[in-house]
C-alpha cells in the first residue's frame, strides 16, 4: 500500500496568505497542514508516499525532504497545471505501479486518521473505496447516490444533489483506477474529474465500496474552514507547560506552552497553543487560538484566531477574533500624531474597522 498526497494548486480562496506560501504549509494548531496527512499515512503502516507539487515549487520539498522524519520515503511528483484530481492520479501511474494506494487530499483534516478506511478497503476486497461524510452543502462536493448500501452514482458538484453524502478527499484504490483516469474526457471546466473516474468504474461493473465518517472532517479550502479545523484540533490537545507564567497571570483550560514562552500579567483560557519564544503581556488570549513562535501579544485581547510565526499585536483596544494572520504581521496602535489608520496590505487582503 502506497500513499498519494496532493500539495499543489494555488489556494486562491486563502489569499493573500497563499500569495507568499503554499497553502499546505499553513499551520493548524501550530502544526503544518500537510504534516497531518504524512502522519496519517505513517500511522497506517505506509512506507512510500508520493506528494503532488506545483511544477517548479520546491517549498514542500524544502520542509519535508525525503520523509525520513516520518518513517516515509517521499517521492515528489510535479504537476504542470491544475487539471483535475483524476489527472493527479494519471500522472502518478509510474510511481504507483501495480500497488494499491490511498489517495489523500493534503488540505483535509480529520479525527482518527485513515488506517480504518484502508482496513475497510482490504476487508471488502473492492477495486475502489470511497470515504463519505454528511454535509450541509453537498453541491460543493462530489455527491454519492446510495441505495441498499451500494453506491449507484457519483456526481460532481451537482445543482440538485441526490443525497447529502459528500465524497471526502480520501480514496483507496487498486490499479484499476488507472483504466478509468486514462479513458475519461475533460469536463466542461477542462479538468479530469475524479467523480467521472468513479462513475466509469461503476459503469464498467467494478466494485466500489464506501465508509462513512462518524467523527469530524474538514476540507480547509476557506479561511473559515481553517479556523474551524484549528478549533477541532485544539479540542483534543493536552495541557503542557514548558514556558514561564508569572504570579499575576491566570491560566484555565488546556494550554500548550512552547519552550521559552512567557505569560506576564495575563489571562489565557484554553484550549490555546503558544509557540516557542512567544510572549503574552498584559493581555487576554481566549479559547481556540493558535499562536506561532516568536510572537508578541501586548496590551491586547485575542480569541478564536490563528497567528503564524513572528506576529506582533500591541495596544489594540478591541478584541481581535476569528482572524488569520500570516508570518511577521504587525498590528499596533499608533503613537504618532495625527492619530489615523495607517494600513499596508497586499492583494486580496480583508480588514474590518469600526
Amino acid at each position: 500500500m502506497k500513499a498519494l498526497i496532493t500539495a499543489g494548486g494555488h489556494g486562491t480562496r486563502l489569499r493573500p496568505i497563499t500569495h507568499t506560501q503554499n497553502k499546505h504549509l499553513i499551520p493548524i494548531a501550530n502544526k503544518i497542514m500537510l504534516q497531518y496527512a504524512l502522519e496519517y499515512a505513517a500511522e497506517a503502516g505506509i512506507r512510500e508516499a508520493g506528494i503532488i507539487i506545483n511544477a517548479g515549487d520546491t517549498s514542500i520539498q524544502n520542509v519535508f525532504e525525503d520523509g525520513n522524519q516520518f518513517g516515509l520515503e517521499i517521492t515528489y511528483i510535479p504537476q504542470d497545471a491544475p487539471l483535475g484530481l483524476a489527472h493527479v492520479v494519471k500522472i502518478s501511474q509510474d510511481f504507483i505501479g501495480d500497488d494499491s494506494f490511498v489517495f489523500y487530499l493534503g488540505d483535509n483534516i480529520l479525527v482518527g486518521g485513515i488506517k480504518h478506511f484502508i482496513d475497510d478497503f482490504t476487508k471488502n476486497g473492492t477495486n475502489c473505496h470511497l470515504v463519505l461524510s454528511k454535509v450541509s452543502d453537498p453541491n460543493r462536493f462530489g455527491v454519492a447516490e446510495i441505495e441498499g448500501g451500494r453506491i449507484l452514482s457519483i456526481e460532481e458538484k451537482p445543482d440538485y444533489p441526490k443525497s447529502n453524502l459528500a465524497v471526502t478527499g480520501i480514496y483507496v484504490y487498486d490499479s484499476t483506477i488507472f483504466e478509468a483516469v486514462n479513458n475519461i474526457e475533460p469536463s466542461a471546466r477542462g479538468e479530469l474529474e475524479i467523480s467521472d473516474a468513479h462513475q466509469y468504474l461503476l459503469n464498467k461493473g467494478y466494485s466500489v465500496s464506501y465508509s462513512e465518517i462518524t467523527g469530524w472532517w474538514k476540507d480547509t479550502g476557506k479561511p473559515s474552514d481553517l479556523l474551524e479545523a484549528n478549533r477541532l484540533v485544539l479540542d483534543s490537545i493536552k495541557h503542557k507547560k514548558l514556558g514561564i507564567v508569572d504570579e499575576h497571570s491566570t491560566i484555565s483550560g488546556r494550554v500548550q506552552f512552547g519552550g521559552n514562552s512567557k505569560v506576564i500579567n495575563s489571562t489565557i483560557r484554553g484550549p490555546v497553543i503558544l509557540g516557542e519564544n512567544t510572549k503574552i503581556e498584559n493581555s487576554y488570549v481566549g479559547p481556540y487560538t493558535s499562536i506561532g513562535k516568536d510572537c508578541v501579544i501586548k496590551n491586547s485581547e485575542l480569541e478564536f484566531s490563528i497567528l503564524m510565526n513572528g506576529c506582533t499585536i500591541e495596544d489594540i483596544q478591541r478584541r481581535i477574533e476569528a482572524s488569520l494572520l500570516g508570518n511577521d504581521v504587525v498590528i499596533r496602535r499608533t503613537q504618532k500624531k495625527p492619530v489615523t489608520h495607517r494600513i499596508m496590505v497586499g492583494d486580496q487582503s480583508r480588514i474590518e474597522i469600526e
